[in-house]
């Protein structure tokens, strides 16, 4: 039996609502109207997210950031979430989003592409190891904000 390909496409505010879910069951909550407004924020940084759709429906999304930086001859691509809908894992939706995101970053000059995931998070790790991905360094993180972020 095959499976269906994704569609994989640039998000825009209508796909606020699946985004949302999405959000959620990755543990970072956040109402439709709040992602609608990031994705505008995200638009005008002149940043993407990409979203994976089956059959007209989302069921994966992440988000591209370049970084350009001083130490190294190019801009660093980063990929800041990355999630599946938990009924679609294992179908190979995250390959196609991530060879998307490393195509995207690579038409925006990038030569390196990066990904972050939380330390508790080891079967992402085990995903993004079986994609070429390495463990290289260490993220620091310290909220600058007056309440709390989770990682």
């Amino acid at each position: 039996m095959s499976m269906a390909v994704p569609t994989i496409r640039l998000a825009n505010v209508t796909d606020a609502d699946a985004i949302s879910e999405l959000f959620t069951q990755l543990g970072h909550p956040a109402g439709p109207e709040e992602v609608a407004a990031r994705l505008e924020r995200f638009g005008q940084a002149h940043e993407e997210a990409l979203v994976a759709e089956l059959h007209g429906v989302v069921v994966g999304v992440t988000a591209l950031s370049v970084m350009p930086t001083l130490h190294r001859p190019s801009s660093v691509g980063r990929m800041s979430v990355l999630v599946v809908a938990e009924a679609m894992r294992g179908r190979g939706i995250g390959r196609a989003l991530v060879a998307a995101a490393e195509a995207r970053l690579r038409e925006r000059g990038c030569a390196l592409a990066e990904v972050t995931s939380n330390q508790r998070r080891v079967e992402a790790h085990r995903f993004y190891e079986s994609l070429g991905y390495e463990k290289t360094s260490f993220r620091f993180f310290r909220s600058l904000a007056d309440t709390p972020h989770r990682d």
